[in-house]
């Protein structure tokens, strides 16, 4: 998986071949805040480094940072999708939300 996370905060890691480093880009917010290095070290320095300036930014700034996300999701399935889900869940001793929560952690 590229990805690194830090603070609640999630950010996706490519390698540019052409600039011959690591990049990242914080996912999940609206404001775009990237970083870049040469190593994988430096790069998870970089991200912890641009994350606490977020935070402090927006604290100088007096607005709210950005979250995430909520942690809330609303899916839309056909009803047979529905009814096959929630017997797995019972059938693996879950609730249909702890069931595809896990289902959804684990996709790749």
């Amino acid at each position: 998986m590229n990805t690194m996370s830090y603070k609640g905060y999630a950010a996706r890691i490519e390698y540019s071949d052409e600039d011959e480093c690591f990049i990242g880009h914080m996912a999940g917010i609206k404001d775009v805040i990237g970083f870049h290095a040469d190593t994988v070290s430096e790069l998870r320095a970089a991200f912890v480094e641009a994350v606490d300036d977020y935070l402090a930014t927006c604290e100088k700034l007096g607005r709210a940072p950005q979250k995430p996300y909520s942690g809330k999701l609303m899916l839309r399935v056909p009803p047979d999708v529905h009814a096959h889900a929630a017997m797995m869940a019972k059938a693996h001793g879950k609730s249909l939300n702890q069931w595809a929560a896990d289902l959804l952690m684990h996709a790749s």
